[in-house]
């Protein structure tokens, strides 16, 4: 444009108008308030605002953009959509259809149905002719602070491992990208994190459901002198046994086996998964498949860390000094009862995977994909929709799969339990619907659901923190 012209090419119109509308004051520069303000109507989170001003507009540093360094951010950054646009834009037609979007990211690992292609493409679609143009897509990325096809790729595909403290899911797939570069282990280290903080918050509910499971319906045992008939009287119980601290007795092991079983999953989950595909290259696995495939890497998971899972009954259940620590908790087991008292409970563990699993994943696939068909708009339902979504799918799991959970930890804990009989897992379930009724299968689940929405915050809080520590950002 020549010094003193009035003429402004069409870009150039269309970032002043853009510079006018998020100049709030009209003082001639944006400051972060506005900038927030007007990017949050747009859907931007104030992370990815903060980028867009520190990283590559705010180029002199002084907290506010003036127009010059507002049309340079977007010059740049639209250069770098435009090298994106036309990858994606395979036929060079001038568009992006389903297909391409497809086909890009397969090429990038990460496989994607035709059905959740078309999910994206409506996110960014405003005109509903099911492609997108270079208006669309620039538009819709302009403030996004995203530079590569991989930046895209993580914009359209969030992972996010919530921990309620008592099964943690096979995460979503990763690109093959994200395997090699260190992303999948930040991520399950952040995901591993939250879950020991999580559980840690919640260890006296949990440490009560146990109680319950096991003693709450024969208050003339040594623990029912404890007073565990209900859940104030327990908990009251509890500290008058052993302290304050005691609320926390059995919590090092639950917490110390995160990590080998969310290690071993993860790594069962991808073994599985390319025994299921083949040597065809083909789309994601199917829901049934992924049940399945999640299902078998749940009990691979469980039968390498499932001795934990006992001595974590057991100092749970513990008084105070029956145990010194947790190899002293093992050497006992080990010398009074053998090797094979390290699974106990194990086949009704096993068993109870797959009804948890099963149902978990049917309830969330169910309420997140009605939740997309409701918001066509959208590709991305957002952190409260698929918390929500994780959390009722987990208590309809925990419903279908509690009863086996009870009989596995009563079988866990009978040798600790002196003069009681050694049942067989069948024995247990017919003794205690003979003796409580169908509703003692279900003994110790109030605490159980109690603790549910405190877990779920705290991993979710715990989560976001770590991932920014290990560098795991969210694009968005």
């Amino acid at each position: 444009i020549p010094p003193g012209s009035n003429r402004r090419s069409q870009p150039e119109k269309r970032w002043v108008e853009l510079f006018d509308e998020l100049d709030l004051n009209s003082d001639g520069v944006i400051d972060i308030h506005e900038l927030r303000v007007g990017l949050a109507k747009r859907g931007l989170s104030r992370r990815a605002v903060d980028r867009v001003s520190s990283q590559r507009g705010d180029s002199n540093n002084d907290g506010e953009l003036d127009f010059q360094e507002f049309r340079q951010y977007l010059r740049s950054h639209e250069e770098e959509l435009r090298l994106m646009f036309l990858s994606l834009d395979r036929n060079n037609d001038g568009e992006i259809d389903v297909s391409e979007i497809q086909q890009s990211l397969q090429t990038l690992g990460i496989a994607v149905s035709l059905k959740e292609a078309g999910t994206i493409m409506k996110s960014i679609d405003r005109d509903g002719n099911m492609t997108i143009d270079w208006d669309e897509w620039r538009d819709h990325f302009l403030f996004n602070p995203i530079h590569s096809l991989e930046d895209i790729s993580r914009y359209w595909k969030h992972s996010h491992m919530l921990d309620i403290g008592d099964n943690l899911t096979c995460p979503d797939e990763f690109s093959e990208q994200e395997k090699k570069s260190g992303f999948v282990w930040r991520q399950l280290m952040a995901g591993a994190m939250a879950g020991s903080v999580s559980r840690t918050g919640t260890a006296p509910l949990d440490r009560l459901k146990v109680f319950l499971q096991v003693h709450g319906s024969t208050p003339g045992n040594p623990a029912g002198a404890l007073g565990v008939g209900n859940m104030v009287s327990g908990l009251r119980a509890m500290v008058k046994e052993g302290g304050f601290s005691s609320l926390w007795r059995g919590n090092g092991v639950n917490v110390m086996k995160i990590a080998p079983e969310t290690a071993i999953k993860f790594w069962a989950y991808e073994q599985i998964k390319r025994w299921m595909r083949g040597s065809k290259e083909r789309g994601p696995l199917r829901v049934h498949e992924r049940f399945v495939a999640g299902s078998l890497a749940g009990a691979t998971a469980q039968t390498a860390i499932y001795p934990m899972e006992v001595l974590k009954t057991r100092l749970t259940l513990g008084k105070t000094g029956q145990y010194t620590s947790v190899l002293d908790c093992a050497r006992q087991i080990l010398h009074r009862e053998g090797i094979m008292a390290f699974y106990k409970g194990y086949v009704p563990n096993i068993i109870g995977i797959i009804p948890y699993a099963g149902i978990d994943l049917a309830v969330y696939e169910t309420m997140k994909n009605a939740w997309l068909a409701r918001h066509t708009d959208s590709a991305d339902p957002g952190v409260v929709v698929l918390v929500g979504c994780g959390t009722m799918s987990s208590t309809c799991g925990q419903l279908a799969s509690y009863p086996l959970a009870l009989v596995r930890t009563r079988m866990q804990a009978q040798a600790s339990v002196k003069g009681g009989p050694q049942l067989s897992m069948l024995g247990l379930f017919q003794n205690i619907v003979t003796q409580e009724g169908v509703a003692g299968l279900y003994r110790g689940i109030a605490p159980n659901f109690l603790k549910v929405i405190p877990a779920v915050s705290i991993s979710y809080v715990v989560y976001e923190h770590m991932r920014k520590v290990l560098g795991v950002e969210r694009c968005r």
